[in-house]
């Protein structure tokens, strides 16, 4: 797997309808969620506050030591939910899979990307994830 210094050296080493696609979804994401804090794990973009909120996972990442690049092309740039099992999700727009708690969608263009429905699921995950938050302890 590739390790990046700054999220400019991923974006530099990514496709250029990846990079589109990532900035769009990234600058969705520090606006609705401007409390949390944009780190690099696994060498993609994560936003963390009490927990990590969500994620933005361009296809050309290779996962782990076997994995190919472009191993998930077909479906496009992953856009995950952390918490999507807690997540409403009436409109189904977040895809399960196999997984239990993990929810995601997929964009292959720029055109894709529905800003209202982006945002209406970040304001949810954000208030999923203020439950999360350490309670102050009173001393008694």
């Amino acid at each position: 797997m590739a390790q990046f210094e700054s999220l400019d050296d991923l974006l530099n080493s990514l496709t250029k309808d990846e990079q589109l696609i990532v900035k769009k979804l990234r600058s969705i994401v520090l606006d609705c969620l401007p409390k949390a804090e944009e780190k690099l794990n696994y060498g993609a973009p994560y936003y963390v506050r009490n927990r990590m909120i969500c994620f933005i996972w361009p296809p050309s990442l290779t996962w782990g030591i076997q994995a190919k690049p472009g191993k998930h092309a077909d479906k496009g740039v992953s856009f995950g939910f952390c918490q999507g099992n807690l997540m409403a999700n009436k409109d189904g727009a977040l895809l399960k899979e196999n997984r239990k708690q993990v929810y995601c969608m997929y964009f292959k263009k720029l055109s894709e990307i529905d800003e209202q429905q982006i945002r209406a699921l970040l304001f949810e995950a954000d208030l999923i994830d203020q439950t999360f938050s350490k309670k102050k302890k009173t001393k008694t």
